[in-house]
């Protein structure tokens, strides 16, 4: 079953599929070189900035005593974190300006920035998010026998040695049975050896970008987008490679299933797709939306609301049914509905309902009254937003839009919390991708989304060494962000505004000489 979009959402025609045309990239080699140099400088800074556990034995190395503790050290890798990290950002831009054809050369090319970017990244000491050493600490819980819905990391012996941000200490876990199971197998094999299981975390990440790189490609034919350019801007993407690599990030185990699931709910093996996607919740809830939409693909086209309403229940029907037999068999039932909640409990300043929270807040807090307290209602309203938004197209739209009527009420669970990370970004971009983002604003816009997400993650989360701290302040910490947020500022204005080869992208106008996407 195909779900085509309109001819204004269509990103170009796909190039022939059974040849490729003679100069169809002019020069991939520079920007692959660039991305390749840039990689190498996150996994150098890493080793200074990036999250080691305390119990690590790495903190025992010369190279890491010097690069930890040392100011010298600390901030060579400062630079060089911010330096990489901007520069894979020009290799990806740059590498999209030379391809003159979307075609079969493009592919190669992107599969090999998705390389020679990604693998370097597979031996950085984790980056921008400490997430991964929850996922150990939880591992742990499932081994001793301890069910981490019901117990934070805290209920573990030296559970402060594990690594894991504090919030994790008590709060519940937010994600289903199939990764906890993950967990569980990660933390028995390595017997919590902290960068052992750094690495097989990262090799269960990288089943979820192969996944990514395998049926992105497929869903944009389906809806008529050039597969090689949907690719580029998925998989070759620093933000998508960050987050799912550097970061170890479980979403992109969630996000490849999930659209592993899409592909075969649009082309007729709807059971196969629905047991995909139901991975996928059991990985992170979150994915839970896709299921009205995959109920409307599964009526049909012209399904009357009977027929429609018969296709939600079965959908739903199969979904829980298979969640329920998982709860059955570690016992821990439905207990991650208990950390959806996790998420809308926090807010940061540049999510528009965060932002709005924090202005009221401080505007009834100059007046004595309870600011916070009114916050929390507009946190609130977002929510009843957010769910008017997804019932909205749920309920209206074309059916030939589907999949990008999935995408914008996905967007707006994202866009409509009061905490929006860079990888909750990353869900949205393969979307996108393959439902069209046209050669106008709206590739512009995913430049400079990845931009402020690159600076944003460069500078909001790096281990400095707590004896480089003054005594009470944190100093070294407020310095090591400032430069880190310079550095990448100063060097994405420059690509915005001064680069020569970059700062045609994002003008208003595209300038005569711009090639076309074919």
């Amino acid at each position: 079953m195909t779900v085509p979009v309109p001819a204004d959402q269509k990103a170009g025609k796909e190039a022939p599929a059974a040849e490729a045309f003679e100069g169809e990239v002019d020069n991939a080699r520079s920007p692959l070189i660039a991305g390749f140099i840039g990689s190498m400088f996150l996994v150098i800074g890493s080793l200074g900035v990036g999250w080691l556990a305390p119990v690590s034995e790495l903190r025992r190395l010369p190279l890491f005593i010097w690069m930890r503790t040392e100011g010298v050290g600390v901030g060579l890798s400062i630079v060089l974190l911010a330096v990489g990290g901007m520069l894979l950002v020009r290799a990806w831009l740059r590498l999209g300006q030379r391809v003159r054809v979307w075609g079969l050369e493009a592919r190669k090319a992107t599969l090999q920035a998705v390389v020679a970017w990604g693998l370097p990244m597979m031996f950085t000491v984790p980056l921008f998010s400490r997430d991964v050493y929850a996922y150990i600490g939880q591992g742990r819980l499932m081994v001793e026998g301890m069910n981490p819905y019901e117990n934070g990391i805290s209920a573990l012996p030296n559970y402060f040695q594990l690594g894991a941000d504090k919030m994790w200490t008590e709060a519940p876990v937010p994600y289903g049975q199939f990764f906890l199971w993950i967990e569980q197998f990660v933390v028995w094999v390595t017997n919590v050896q902290p960068e052992a299981s750094i690495m097989l975390f990262r090799l269960v990440a990288v089943v979820g970008v192969i996944l990514c790189i395998v049926y992105v490609p497929k869903l944009a034919e389906l809806h008529g987008v050039n597969p090689h350019r949907a690719l580029w801007l998925t998989a070759a993407n620093p933000l998508f490679l960050t987050n799912f690599i550097a970061s170890v990030h479980n979403d992109a185990l969630m996000i490849g299933l999930a659209l592993a699931g899409l592909y075969y709910c649009a082309t007729r093996r709807v059971i196969l797709g629905i047991v995909l996607v139901t991975l996928s919740i059991s990985v992170k809830p979150i994915t839970l939306v896709f299921l009205p939409f995959i109920g409307l693909l599964w009526a049909g086209k012209g399904a009357s609301w009977p027929r429609k309403f018969l296709f939600w229940f079965l959908t739903a029907a199969l979904t829980f049914g298979l969640l329920y037999a998982m709860g059955l068999v570690n016992g821990f039932g439905f207990g991650w509905v208990k950390g959806l909640s996790a998420p809308g409990s926090v807010w940061i300043w540049y999510a528009p309902v965060g932002l709005i929270g924090l202005v009221v807040a401080s505007i009834f807090n100059v007046f004595g009254l309870d600011g916070w307290g009114m916050a929390k209602w507009v946190y609130d309203a977002g929510k009843v937003l957010m769910l008017g938004a997804v019932a909205w197209q749920v309920f209206r739209g074309e059916y030939d839009r589907l999949m990008r009527r999935l995408t914008l009420a996905f967007a707006a669970i994202v866009l409509l919390a009061p905490m929006i990370q860079s990888w909750y970004v990353v869900w949205l971009i393969p979307l996108f991708a393959v439902t069209g983002i046209r050669n106008d604003w709206q590739v512009k816009a995913v430049y400079f989304v990845v931009s402020f997400f690159m600076v944003y993650a460069i500078s909001d989360q790096l281990d400095v060494f707590p004896y480089l701290q003054s005594e009470d302040l944190g100093l070294a910490l407020t310095l090591a962000r400032n430069a880190a947020a310079i550095i990448a500022l100063l060097f994405a204005v420059y690509l915005i505004f001064g680069d020569p080869k970059t700062k045609s992208l994002f003008r208003k106008r595209d300038e005569p000489g711009l090639r076309p996407i074919i």
